[in-house]
């Protein structure tokens, strides 16, 4: 038995940036301006850059900035959005806090990311909009969506919830589209520590229009131009992100480490599968580190795991048309075979930029315990 092996160990980041946060925070808490304050254009501005775009809009959370795009694209009842059926059931419900309808399409056998080659056929006169999700913090393959879109009048929303960092063709996620959506949840590989989000955007004007429409409708106080609603990125939150930014690409780096050992250590496995990285990643972020299991034993290798304080995790246990409450939205018996099969094989590894060399191969080890596999199949 080791000691436990958390999936992210935010508690150890905390302890190395525990004096820059402490101030930060303090340092918020000491100007009171606990809403839209000084700590929030400071971290949009700095975000912003850090992309290469030209606009980033704090938000409450990763849900609102999808939903708060698609409002201000003007996409409500009547439309149709398309998005994959392997992605976290928030991109699904984005499309239907803004009244459209979500419309599913299946995902790429090898990259778990968005099936382009099916997109073309779920284009109906409705769809107003394609929303790859960089999943797993690598980026979808979004040229062919690009040109689809320019050829049916679409936009091209980025979800890059899970991909702070990450790269495609040499261009960051969160510039590709007409707009991307980031989350700040705790576990990301840029988080708050609470909920949070951001858009971010190229476009002048949809820049303006959503930083009304977080803000209930209103760029000068007791001025509402428009309904809107209250999805601002809180002053504190933004304080800690700006301390962690510079740390970003540090952090990506020594994911990207980790994988490689893990990625090493599975190749050629003969019942697990390591989801490829695509020949358009240019950068991936590793926000999860994803196995398959192909033999069935997922779900044991699962609880074994946990037994042994192995902080390993499932991403995700259900495609999103397997979700109850998405049934009502569904048109008649869908099937993502799929996201269905993935949905029922994947499981993460624990991984984080804290954690150490001896214990991404603890995590390996008990592993290969777990597997009773011959010791050459999980190589240090």
């Amino acid at each position: 038995m080791t000691a436990g092996i958390p999936l992210v160990n935010l508690a150890r980041q905390y302890e190395r940036l525990a004096p820059e946060l402490d101030r930060a925070i303090h340092e918020t808490c000491a100007r009171a301006d606990f809403i839209l304050g000084q700590a929030v254009a400071t971290f949009e501005t700095a975000f912003a850059a850090y992309l290469g775009v030209r606009h980033c809009i704090g938000v409450a959370s990763g849900a609102d900035a999808l939903h708060l795009i698609l409002r201000g694209l003007g996409i409500g009842a009547g439309d149709e959005v398309i998005l994959p059926a392997n992605t976290f059931i928030a991109t699904a419900q984005a499309v239907w806090y803004a009244g459209a309808t979500p419309v599913l399409v299946d995902c790429d056998e090898h990259t778990a990311t968005i099936d382009v080659s099916s997109v073309s056929a779920a284009v109906t006169n409705r769809t107003r909009a394609i929303m790859p999700v960089h999943l797993y913090g690598q980026p979808a393959d979004v040229d062919p969506l690009l040109r689809l879109a320019s050829e049916r009048g679409l936009h091209v929303v980025e979800d890059a919830a899970q991909a702070h960092g990450a790269a495609y063709r040499g261009k960051k996620c969160g510039t590709l589209g007409v707009a991307a959506g980031f989350s700040f949840y705790p576990g990301k590989n840029l988080g708050a520590y609470g909920d949070g989000g951001a858009v971010t955007t190229n476009d002048d004007g949809r820049a303006a229009e959503i930083r009304s429409l977080r803000n209930l409708g209103s760029t000068v106080r007791y001025v509402h131009q428009r309904m809107g609603f209250n999805s601002r990125l809180d002053t504190i939150q933004a304080a800690v992100l700006s301390v962690k930014l510079p740390h970003l690409d540090a952090w990506n780096d020594r994911r990207t480490q980790i994988a490689d050992r893990y990625r090493a250590a599975l190749a050629g496995h003969s019942t697990l599968r390591v989801i490829d990285r695509a020949n358009w990643t240019s950068r991936h972020a590793h926000h999860l580190f994803v196995v398959r299991s192909l033999d069935g034993q997922r779900d044991r290798i699962v609880r074994e795991l946990q037994a042994r304080e192995i902080g390993v995790a499932i991403h995700y246990p259900m495609a999103i048309h397997q979700q109850e409450g998405f049934q009502p939205l569904l048109k008649g018996a869908a099937r993502f075979p799929v996201a269905e099969r993935l949905a029922s094989e994947v499981f993460s590894l624990p991984l984080c930029p804290d954690l150490t060399d001896g214990e991404a191969q603890t995590v390996l080890d008990e592993l290969h315990s777990v597997l009773h596999a011959d010791s050459a199949q999980v190589a240090r």
